[in-house]
């Protein structure tokens, strides 16, 4: 008999992409959404009354009629069957392949291993796209997994059927929180329990909460323990299902008992669960006693469990949009966004936001304003990284937490409050030193220098350049010297800076321009007969160069007839002795001694001849 059959689970069978068969959340729905379901079986009758038949039907047929009011949001086909799966089905003509499919064993000792699969699509743009009209399903075809495994029509577990879940919005709904779980599990009579446990809700009215689920391969006529309840109380829809047989082929939806080896059934539970509550716990089961004392159980799939119930909170989300690092800067400037999309109520303002380097806290803000469910609110915030930490470190953004990993708002999902970015700090290598440059005085510790020649004759780069007269305009990219190939420095010694580009960065380069002063040339004549040339005994790289220089001529007797210095050049006439007389001096030869005063130089002295 079937229920003295037992079960193992193994391993899932993954064809498609690899998704664990554990019941759990699929997919979440916050706002004024709720649901509908069709589907039909393709078993001909329940195998537990009928041995006659081992093949399914080709096709079957299901309605859909949703209300004028009412917007298609999402809609999920599901198909099961005995065997490994047929991932290829066909719905109203069109070709469908399962984007997941699920697999079950058990072994019988008679007729050994058995594979029962489901497989999933997702059908929205379809059923948008069609609307409300007759859905067929085809091309579901086990036929070759039942001719060669007789096991399954032997065992009486050969069956096919869909469904159709239609995820609906309407703006006369109440704020309602959709939940669907799905995978493939069994449960029977060595695994006699399911349990599935709602957190994070925020119960503000009771009034149309439902739970439905999709199951395969329950009978009416093995009604052993089957039960469905939440919060420990047993629902039950009498006649069509009762307390103890909640898996026995039936329909809700079209109030049907003809849903042959499934089950497509909900239930109200406004009753079992209370204005308040943070959490509810679903259970299904299967086994009992019966009055013989032989304990029996039916063998039930479990492929998915929705929940609709009126559930009031936000839902905070935050993620990083972008941000910027500068050159040699610790510091971040962050763009980011925090969200309340998958909610059901307003996000309050001030909710805290922090932010981690490597799980260190380095900043914290809060949002500035209560946040719409659906709406989002941006933000900017400069961060400073610590200098001891590493230059490329883990930021994590998390919104709800007050800088001790504390939350203050409870929400729909407490797992979905943060964001992570690998930064890498850009840092500048470290300066480069280059050799001095050296030109001589052209005046007041002055001369002209050619800073691209001296930064080529060492460096050599294809990199654009620039040059600056201190490393905070170098950094900020202001003062930059427009022209460097014919510069006068300002002080002495000056530091020239070189920025080096360098992507994404730059590199660094100083020099020092240094002014010395350089022998004095002394002219052999002059003749001051104000002719323009030579009217003054002109001894270049003198003047504003040695200024503290003292000049003396004397003529050919010995006789000092003039003294000078920086102001005071020589322009032929005397001004110490008897011939101070303002008027120029004979022609002739006359002897000088310059001293220079320079700790560097000797005194200078020799012959120049005046002539008019």
């Amino acid at each position: 008999m079937k229920f003295n059959q037992f079960f193992i689970c193994l391993l899932l069978y993954l064809p498609f992409n690899l998704f664990g068969q554990d019941i759990e959340l699929y997919q979440q729905f916050n706002g004024r959404y709720d649901y509908t379901a069709i589907g039909n079986t393709l078993n001909q009758f329940e195998n537990n009354l009928d041995q006659s038949f081992c093949g399914t039907l080709p096709s079957s047929q299901a309605n859909l009629n949703l209300s004028p009011s009412s917007t298609i949001v999402a809609a999920y086909l599901y198909w099961a069957g005995s065997g490994f799966g047929d991932t290829n089905v066909s719905l109203n003509g069109s070709s469908i392949d399962a984007q997941q499919t699920y697999t079950v064993q058990y072994s019988d000792a008679l007729n050994g291993v058995l594979t029962y699969f489901s497989c999933f699509a997702d059908v929205t743009e379809q059923i948008i796209s069609q609307g409300n009209t007759t859905y067929e399903l085809s091309n579901l075809d086990i036929s070759e997994t039942l001719i060669n495994n007789p096991g399954y029509c032997n065992n009486r577990t050969n069956f096919a059927g869909w469904s159709i879940y239609v995820v609906f919005e309407d703006s006369t709904l109440p704020l309602n929180q959709l939940s669907i779980f799905q995978g493939l599990e069994i449960i029977d009579r060595n695994v006699q329990e399911k349990i599935i446990v709602l957190d994070n809700l925020n119960v503000i009215d009771n009034q149309n909460a439902k739970i439905g689920f999709l199951a395969w391969e329950g009978d009416n006529s093995l009604n052993f323990g089957e039960s469905l309840s939440i919060n420990d109380n047993i629902l039950s829809n009498p006649p069509l299902n009762l307390a103890d047989n909640a898996f026995n082929g039936t329909n809700t939806f079209t109030n049907s008992n003809t849903f042959y080896n499934c089950d497509l059934d909900v239930y109200n539970i406004q009753n079992n669960i209370q204005i308040g509550d943070t959490s509810a716990t679903i259970k299904m089961t299967t086994g009992a006693f019966d009055s013989n004392g032989v304990f029996r159980a039916d063998l039930i799939i479990i492929n998915n469990i929705i929940t609709v119930l009126n559930s009031q909170l936000p839902d905070a989300t935050i993620t990083i949009d972008d941000y910027v690092v500068n050159c040699g800067s610790l510091e971040i400037e962050l763009d980011y966004t925090v969200y309340n999309v998958n909610a059901t109520d307003v996000l309050p303002a001030n909710t805290p936001i922090a932010f981690y380097a490597d799980n260190l806290l380095i900043g914290q803000t809060t949002t500035q304003n209560s946040i719409a469910i659906g709406e989002s609110e941006n933000g900017t915030i400069t961060l400073s990284i610590p200098n001891f930490l590493e230059d490329d470190f883990l930021l994590t953004v998390i919104v709800d937490d007050d800088g001790f990993n504390n939350g203050f708002v409870t929400e729909i999902n407490e797992d979905n409050n943060l964001a992570e970015s690998q930064i890498e700090l850009l840092t500048i290598p470290p300066i480069q030193i280059l050799p001095s440059a050296v030109s001589c005085d052209e005046g007041f510790n002055s001369a002209v220098f050619n800073l691209t020649t001296i930064f080529f004759e060492v460096v050599d780069t294809s990199a654009a350049i620039t040059f600056y007269t201190s490393i905070e305009d170098l950094e900020q990219n202001e003062n930059e010297i427009l022209n460097p190939d014919s510069y006068s420095n300002t002080t002495n010694p000056q530091t020239i800076y070189v920025k080096v580009a360098t992507p994404p960065c730059y590199e660094i380069y100083q020099f020092d321009i240094l002014v010395e002063n350089c022998p004095p040339y002394i002219p052999e004549g002059f003749s001051p007969n104000d002719d323009g040339y030579n009217d003054w005994f002109n001894i270049q790289g003198l003047y504003d160069i040695f200024e503290q220089h003292e000049l003396l001529i004397y003529n050919r007797l010995g006789t000092l007839i003039f003294e000078g210095n920086n102001s005071k050049p020589w322009d032929g006439k005397a001004n110490k002795g008897l011939n101070n007389l303002g008027k120029l001096l004979p022609v002739g030869t006359y002897y000088y001694i310059l001293n220079l005063n320079d700790p560097n130089y000797k005194s200078l002295q020799g012959w120049v001849y005046m002539n008019y």
